[in-house]
């Protein structure tokens, strides 16, 4: 199966690094490229990198964007207002330099929520350019999202970094919130072939699942594999045992992952997630609610939403999300909100969400 697609978009990153750097750490998070990164896996290849900042103030960030082969532009410093008017006007010029000699380059990506580069999105978007913007949520400019074609929030994504620091203490549902209590000293996994193969269907059905809700029509078998391998430029089924895709694919259907039917073109079925069985489904909601339960009788407190999957896990060690069509843990859980299975509060000052039953 080919892995080149001329139709495919092409993506060029621009990053307002200080911008979303230090949004990030406001909200309780070290900026890490690698949730974005792979959120603009599922939409195209990305073929330019490049993040703005005076490096000699972030350079505890340098090794990891380079290690994401992302060019590190330097802005030297100055007094905050020039040093921040220079970042905004070469990032801006190297975008329209861009967008003129390079025409294949369908998609820019503007990473900041600065309104300063709302100008700079219409005129990308009049040169017939499709642009997305990234930011945080308390921390972008009202007028930035409607400009552009897609808006991605990096608070939520998948997989983001927590700084380290303490988590306090508040009264709500059961009463005093708390920290879990630290377990024994975590036992080395071992790998083996079928634990790999079981991380294999998990990114497969994470990376569909993000397809599916990032784009309109079927998902044929030829995008999802150019997906996971911009996800994974090493993954490979053929180190599972599989002699192609198609073969990996028919196994995942025989093991309830995908389902599987005849696409437009021979040999290039659509992939979908199997509609998740009710009562499989009611059982994982109970066991989330038995979890927190336990949990709140355990802690003396309302459990956090950290942590929380690994603790269904280790009393189901085959539940996933996935298996229903979540496209992560949280959307899960607000799910089980909305079906009046357990309550779940934003806690502002741990940034962290609490669950808890009432009517336990």
């Amino acid at each position: 199966m080919t892995t080149s697609d001329s139709s495919e978009d092409r993506l060029a990153l621009y990053l307002d690094f200080e911008n979303v750097a230090i949004g990030a750490r406001d909200l309780g998070y070290v900026f890490d490229p690698a949730p974005l990164l792979d959120a603009l896996a599922l939409r195209g290849r990305t073929l330019v990198r490049r993040a703005y900042a005076d490096w000699n103030l972030f350079s505890e960030y340098r090794r990891g964007l380079v290690d994401a082969n992302i060019e590190l532009t330097e802005i030297p410093q100055r007094s905050d207002s020039v040093r921040k008017n220079a970042a905004d006007i070469l990032m801006a010029v190297d975008a329209m330099e861009l967008a003129f000699t390079r025409d294949f380059v369908s998609t820019f990506v503007i990473v900041s929520g600065d309104s300063d580069f709302t100008p700079l999105v219409t005129r990308l978007r009049e040169l017939n350019k499709r642009v997305i913007g990234v930011g945080l949520k308390g921390s972008t400019a009202a007028i930035l999202p409607p400009a552009c074609d897609e808006f991605i929030f990096y608070d939520r994504l998948e997989g983001l970094t927590p700084r380290s620091g303490g988590s306090s203490k508040r009264s709500k549902g059961s009463g005093k919130r708390t920290k879990p209590k630290s377990s024994s000293a975590d036992k080395p996994k071992k790998s083996s072939s079928k634990q790999n193969l079981d991380d294999a269907k998990k990114l497969v059905a994470r990376t569909l699942s993000g397809m599916q809700a990032s784009a309109s029509g079927a998902i044929l078998a030829s995008n999802l594999k150019r997906a996971l391998l911009r996800k994974d430029p090493t993954f490979s089924e053929q180190d599972y045992g599989f002699r192609g895709f198609r073969e990996f694919l028919t196994h995942l259907e025989e093991q309830g992952t995908v389902t599987l039917s005849e696409g437009s073109a021979q040999g290039d079925p659509e992939v979908d997630l199997p509609t998740g069985d009710a009562g499989s489904e009611d059982k994982a909601f109970a066991l989330l609610r038995r979890t927190v339960v336990e949990l709140m009788d355990e802690l003396g407190g309302d459990p956090p939403l950290s942590g929380l999957k690994d603790q269904l896990r280790k009393r189901d060690a085959n539940f996933s999300e996935k298996a229903f069509g979540y496209g992560g843990f949280l959307q899960f859980c607000k799910a089980a909100v909305t079906k009046n299975v357990v309550e779940m509060d934003w806690e502002e000052e741990d940034e962290e969400y609490y669950l808890y039953v009432l009517d336990q």
